[in-house]
């Protein structure tokens, strides 16, 4: 089920509605039933993977806590390796296969393995995070073991967040499964305001930069390098606001609930460096890769060469976590060659700043660096949106001819030879970006979700109704799948 669908429009107040007149102790029932009819609107038969590592997990969970020290981390590795598993052979069971059989055509070899027609389950990766993230914390002590099943069921089931995240920590959310939830005026407006501006990120603005970005990136052998440029901003904006935007529905959905769900994104491509991006960019992935692979490898605690290492290797992982398929795994290889970098090159960056005088000049300094900053992740959404490495690499020969063409353009003043898409939804793209950034630069000065019940109710009231009309005439509503949804 889609949120942005009108099976979900007529879901969520149901549940939502049941759920506060239904006694407390029956809401966990609801809410669970609630999800896995969620989830089965997608693939029906797949719900028995998440309930065998649910079983899994649950049982672990409880046999961590009261194991023996020594068995303690027995219970552990075989939880991980149980969803570890599961992911593995769901998501790189037939990436693994098929490079495995081009090496065996390469070198002449006799052998093949065939490859399997299986669907990769929605969200497999987040649920299975959020589950490795439970019983990690009960094996570190910082969080109690689960022993109400069908409570443990809902934290990794809850449908708000089931299939795209955030990725919950368990400290966070199953204290609030148990909490008994009253209905709040304040809560149901901050929860409706996120669904509504989530929706406007999706279906205005996400959707219609799709439009251009896939006629780009789906045949980038016939534009030019001014044109895939164009194409790679406009796909930085749509996975943007189409990723923030499902997390934004998400937090909403939940809080009118009254559940407080963590914030995923905030404000990335304002971030003036590679490192700042990231922790404002999916921070429930990136924070769970900090606190459970890159601490766990010594983080920066260890030598400067491990610690690059370190840091390159969690963003391998991170880029293979995205997709199978090369395209991710250098994406993510970028990104970590990008944080290296930064590090080697700090000492002479600064120099240079210094010799310039630009760090006197501190709006001009930040504004280099957002614009530096949001090339290079621009430059490596080319890798994560591409069709294969061949095209990525096409795409970057062209890249490298846009001095000349902008010479041409100067000199012939004409644009129709580089065949840029519709000029009609250009305009319309560009001028979604441009709103988008006028209201981020506004939330900046004026912090709307401490302020904006301050609003006069007049204001505030036709802003809502304007925001609804603007969903209703201005959106796209062609089901585009939410992008993260095939991770």
């Amino acid at each position: 089920m889609l949120f942005d669908s009108v099976e979900f429009l007529l879901f969520f107040p149901i549940v939502t509605i049941l759920f506060f007149i239904l006694p407390h102790k029956l809401r966990w029932v609801l809410l669970l039933l609630a999800s896995c009819y969620f989830y089965m609107a997608f693939v029906p038969a797949y719900i028995l993977i998440l309930f065998f590592t649910i079983i899994i997990d649950y049982i672990a969970g409880i046999m961590i806590e009261t194991a023996i020290p020594k068995n303690k981390k027995l219970y552990l590795i075989l939880s991980i390796v149980a969803n570890v598993g599961v992911l593995a052979f769901f998501k790189y069971y037939n990436f693994f296969t098929a490079n495995f059989n081009e090496l065996s055509s390469l070198l002449k070899l006799p052998a093949h393995v065939p490859l399997l027609n299986i669907l990769l389950p929605i969200g497999l990766s987040f649920h299975t995070f959020q589950a490795m993230s439970y019983t990690i914390e009960v094996y570190r002590g910082n969080q109690k073991a689960e022993r109400h099943f069908g409570i443990y069921a809902l934290y990794v089931m809850f449908y708000p967040q089931l299939v795209a995240g955030p990725i919950e920590r368990p400290q966070n959310v199953l204290p609030q499964m148990h909490e008994k939830k009253y209905f709040s005026y304040s809560n149901a407006v901050e929860g409706l305001r996120l669904i509504m501006w989530g929706m406007f990120k999706k279906v205005v603005i996400a959707d219609r930069l799709a439009s251009a970005t896939d006629t780009v990136f789906n045949d980038p052998g016939n534009y030019s390098g001014i044109a895939l440029a164009i194409g790679a901003i406009f796909f930085a904006f749509q996975i943007f606001c189409d990723f923030s935007g499902y997390s934004d529905i998400a937090l909403g959905t939940a809080r009118v609930m009254g559940f407080k769900l963590m914030t995923n994104f905030n404000m990335p491509y304002h971030s003036r460096s590679i490192s700042e991006f990231w922790k404002r960019w999916h921070i429930s992935l990136s924070t769970w890769f900090r606190d459970y692979l890159y601490f766990s490898l010594g983080g920066n605690r260890v030598s400067v060469k491990r610690t690059y290492f370190n840091l390159f290797f969690v963003f391998l992982v991170s880029g293979f976590w995205h997709g199978a398929n090369w395209t991710f795994i250098v994406w993510g290889a970028l990104h970590g060659f990008y944080l290296i970098f930064g590090l080697l090159t700090s000492k002479y960056r600064n120099k240079v700043i210094e010799i310039l005088n630009i760090h006197k000049i501190k709006w001009l300094n930040n504004t280099l660096n957002v614009v530096v900053t949001f090339t290079l992740v621009t430059y490596a959404w080319i890798f994560f949106r591409a069709n294969n490495i061949h095209d990525t690499l096409l795409i970057s020969r062209k890249l490298l001819s846009i001095p000349s063409e902008f010479l041409q353009v100067i000199r012939s003043r004409k644009l129709f030879f580089l065949n840029l898409p519709n000029l009609i939804i250009l305009r319309e793209c560009f001028m979604c970006i441009l709103f988008l950034e006028i209201a981020h630069l506004v939330s900046i000065k004026f912090d709307f979700k401490n302020n904006f019940n301050k609003i006069h109710w007049v204001l505030r009231w036709s802003m809502y109704y304007g925001g609804v009309l603007a969903i209703y005439y201005l959106g796209v509503f062609e089901k585009h799948q939410f992008i993260y949804f095939q991770f």
